[in-house]
């Protein structure tokens, strides 16, 4: 009898002690990010009668059989999908938002505007050298505005392609290190702390590669992870031990697309897919603003070949090069300018071909006025961004929101965990007294005898 006391409370002690140490580490790695509150199991050690004792009452105590984690499989996809939807609208915006940058700090617009102005100013006095001399710097000015705009989109989306190749080298590298976490699950106890910390550091990984694409898991009953890139119906990225390579490929209009394993991999979610499409939407405003500068240069050289210079020899064409890059000023000197229509004598006042070209500007450049069509270009990324930020809003309160259900589930309570260290603290002070108790019987049998 003191026997079998002695040895419960043995047990209890070392079960007592075993939860202490569970919430004292629960309480240092509270802070610690991707940490899921630890738990300890317990289970009762039964005892069998022995011989010649059948039906006696035998109890043998208590023991810690293992390590548990709080997770809850569906709030931690929930986390995973939501954070990779507004991964994806954050990263978008912030795309766009260079673009809308690019554009309008380059002042286009206003470059256009004042180069009609300049040529309004001109058709006053055709003949007053700087009245000339100021249309032709409007000229430059104008294409000096196109320049930058071209050259600031490109340097926008050089960074997005940057920053979008660096996203593909973390998802592999992200992969490789799921696919080790698998192999080393594989040689672990059960319901260990190695175990535990082997969850931990999978759930991670997980949580990394789904702020960079939609990624679905599915864990088996040994805790490995196999990983699908691209949604549910997507390709397979971690299986066991083995992680497929994803790569990025950029087109001729700078956009980009990725593959897995060299086959086409179309992503929905994550800041990969947000840069993807921000590259999208760069390509587009650039293709508008080539079209733009080119159209200006093709309406302005129009009215300049129909008309003649201050000199009375044949306009030559105000604008070279093509595309919002390439546009410069061609003529060297503002008496080139063709204010006069073909056939006029040299040094006429007669400004009617500058009338000619203000009215190309304004309604005659591709079914619309020069003007219009820059506002109209900045307008419509600037609507972009502004509809992107609303939804990349929704989106992060949704990821904040299924973010706070799983730390709530998983995450470490310090109160919580002061009360547990109270209640295993008396657990063990009893276990130890139920000991002494035991000792003591003993001590009184044996004197007795």
């Amino acid at each position: 009898m003191a026997s079998d006391l002695l040895s419960i409370g043995a047990s209890g002690a070392r079960a007592a002690r075993s939860a202490l140490d569970v919430a004292a580490h629960n309480i240092a790695n509270a802070a610690t990010g991707g940490y899921v509150r630890r738990g300890i199991r317990l289970e009762e050690v039964s005892a069998g009668g022995g011989a010649g004792r059948v039906g006696d009452i035998s109890l043998a105590g208590v023991r810690a059989t293992g390590i548990t984690r709080s997770v809850d499989a569906f709030r931690a996809a929930e986390a995973r999908r939501t954070s990779s939807d507004s991964a994806r609208a954050q990263a978008e915006v912030d795309g766009l938002r260079n673009v809308e940058s690019a554009l309008e700090q380059s002042g286009m617009f206003d470059a256009v505007v004042e180069f009609e102005a300049s040529l309004q100013r001109l058709e006053s006095d055709p003949v007053d050298p700087s009245l000339r001399a100021a249309a032709l710097a409007g000229a430059e000015r104008l294409a000096g505005t196109f320049n930058i705009a071209a050259g600031s989109l490109q340097a926008a989306s050089d960074n997005l392609r940057f920053e979008a190749q660096g996203g593909v080298a973390e998802v592999n590298l992200f992969a490789s290190e799921l696919a080790r976490i698998n192999v080393r699950l594989t040689r672990v106890g059960p319901d260990t702390s190695e175990q535990a910390s082997l969850f931990d550091q999978r759930d991670r990984l997980l949580g990394e590669l789904a702020e960079r694409a939609d990624i679905t898991a599915q864990i088996d009953p040994l805790g490995l992870a196999t990983v699908r890139i691209g949604g549910a119906g997507g390709d397979v990225l971690v299986a066991n031990d083995v992680a497929s390579a994803v790569a990025m490929n950029t087109a001729g209009d700078g956009t980009i697309s990725f593959t897995l394993g060299g086959s086409a991999l179309a992503l929905n979610g994550g800041s990969l897919a947000g840069k993807a499409l921000a590259l999208q939407e760069a390509a587009n405003a650039s293709t508008r603003l080539d079209a733009l500068a080119d159209d200006i240069a093709s309406a302005v050289n129009a009215v300049q070949a129909g008309g003649v210079a201050l000199d009375g020899s044949p306009g030559q064409p105000l604008f070279a090069g093509s595309g919002a890059a390439g546009i410069s000023v061609a003529l060297l000197s503002g008496d080139e300018l063709a204010t006069v229509p073909g056939g006029a004598v040299a040094g006429s006042r007669d400004g009617s071909n500058l009338a000619v070209m203000r009215a190309a500007l304004a309604n005659g450049v591709s079914g619309g006025g020069a003007a219009s069509r820059a506002n109209s270009l900045i307008f419509d990324i600037s609507a972009t961004v502004s509809a992107r930020e609303i939804t990349a809003e929704a989106l992060e309160t949704i990821a904040d929101s299924a973010h706070l259900a799983l730390v709530e589930f998983t995450g470490v309570d310090l109160e919580e965990e002061a009360a547990a260290l109270v209640r295993y603290q008396q657990a063990f002070q009893a276990s130890g007294r139920v000991m002494q108790v035991a000792s003591e019987i003993f001590d009184t049998i044996i004197g007795i005898g």
